[in-house]
């Protein structure tokens, strides 16, 4: 028996480290953050964002990134650029630094980011994605290839990859520049939010949609009556929560947050984030 017991140890050992599959960690919480140009990240950051967050909040990286050793699909320090190489501070950045802060220390922040400035909605529905690509402004065309020209898939590879490691707990999401006026936006949100659910076998009551309203500008927002759709949006989406830009400072078109406001949007997506979690 002694002798069984040895070879079966020994025959365990000698399996391949890919065969043991590792445990998801129910204390990584995972977020996806999508979207436009406020959220891929148009202002500079300053240096108190290049301050490290600490093991805590991690990025899964969305595109090789050489100077920084970042690789596509692995997880890496989170400080900016969270998006691409050459973008700058996005609301994700403060949303997990907010969410580190105010949880217990077993809890870890994960995020999965990918955004495309100009891009409109349609660019991140499945059956619209390679036509949208097909015929994208020449300035896209760099940011589009940098996801294979299909950013809805990168997000789903890189979501199901994360899922090995800790469970999906919500979705943000900054868009509507690029759609403003659009009568049917709230749709194709829906359309996007439900096939993300449905790829990710994510149930929508435990993941929720929070949605950041653009640029006010006091007023003067080049795409400020967008807010209206962006707050309507729970009418179509009864588990999306829309998070306030009011007060939020932009830069001088009017159209991004400049450092300090996206600082203050990711504490509100965070609050707002909070305020769910702290209900279930």
């Amino acid at each position: 028996m002694k002798l069984l017991k040895t070879l079966a140890v020994a025959a365990m050992l000698a399996l391949p480290a890919c065969s043991m599959k590792a445990e998801v960690d129910p204390n990584f919480y995972i977020f996806i953050c999508f979207g436009q140009s406020n959220m891929e990240g148009a202002a500079r950051p300053e240096s108190q964002d290049m301050v490290s967050p600490g093991e805590r909040m991690k990025l899964m990286a969305a595109v090789d990134d050489p100077q920084r050793n970042r690789k596509m699909g692995e997880w890496c320090e989170a400080v900016p650029p969270l998006c691409r190489p050459f973008n700058g501070i996005t609301p994700a950045d403060y949303f997990g630094r907010t969410l580190v802060s105010a949880l217990p220390d077993s809890i870890k922040i994960g995020i999965v980011h990918v955004a495309i400035g100009g891009i409109r909605i349609e660019g991140y529905m499945p059956d619209s994605i390679a036509n949208y690509a097909k015929n994208a402004p020449g300035w896209m065309v760099g940011m589009l290839k940098a996801y294979d020209n299909n950013p809805y898939e990168r997000i789903v590879k890189l979501a199901r990859k994360a899922q090995k490691d800790g469970v999906i707990k919500g979705i943000l999401m900054h868009q509507g520049e690029s759609n403003t006026g659009d009568s049917e936006w709230a749709d194709k949100v829906n359309h996007v939010y439900t096939n993300l659910l449905k790829d990710l076998k994510l149930n929508a009551n435990e993941v929720p949609l929070l949605a950041g309203e653009v640029v006010q500008a006091n007023g003067k927002g080049q795409c400020i009556r967008m807010n209206k759709q962006i707050n309507d949006l729970p009418k179509t989406i009864s588990t999306a929560h829309v998070v306030s830009s009011d007060g939020c400072t932009n830069a001088k078109d009017n159209l991004h947050f400049d450092a300090a406001g996206y600082r203050l949007l990711g504490i509100r997506y965070a609050a707002k984030m909070l305020e769910i979690l702290n209900n279930k």
